[in-house]
């Protein structure tokens, strides 16, 4: 076997591995639906009261961010970018936001809350195929620059 071709098997994503991905797009879509989706449809609708500035900030990122995810369902390779920055950002929060405070025996309610939301993300690890955003994003040579 010369050397594209083993490059090229070894780029590949296996079926099963794309159904994996398109169901933890389609899991964070449902679960994004169900709880943040209400509120931007109530706020249109209503405009009752004004949403608090980060609280505002929040539900719109993860309402694009579920919009953008319906994109996976078509195209799981090419939406890969979204998943990774789920998992990074959910990552960091539960370092340095949620970890001190819970050995600090500090955790409030909200906190909570949005760490047993953030623990999802333990699933994202499973499904990203490691290979083949290896060979994409870190060996693969990037896009010039002039």
């Amino acid at each position: 076997m010369n050397d594209s071709k083993k490059t090229a098997k070894m780029n590949e994503v296996s079926l099963f591995r794309l159904y994996l991905l398109r169901a933890q797009y389609l899991f964070i879509i449902v679960g994004l639906a169900i709880f943040r989706w209400p509120e931007v449809i109530q706020q249109v609708i209503s405009q009752d009261k004004s949403w608090e500035l980060k609280e505002g900030v929040v539900i719109c990122m993860l309402t694009a961010f579920s919009a953008l995810l319906i994109l996976g369902l078509r195209y799981p390779l090419q939406m890969l970018p979204l998943l990774l920055w789920e998992l990074v950002w959910k990552s960091i929060w539960l370092l340095i936001v949620a970890l001190p405070l819970w050995t600090a025996g500090q955790m409030d309610e909200s906190t909570w809350a949005t760490a047993f939301n953030c623990l999802f993300v333990v699933t994202v690890p499973f499904v990203i195929p490691w290979r083949y955003v290896f060979a994409h994003y870190v060996k693969k040579r990037g896009d010039r620059w002039r």
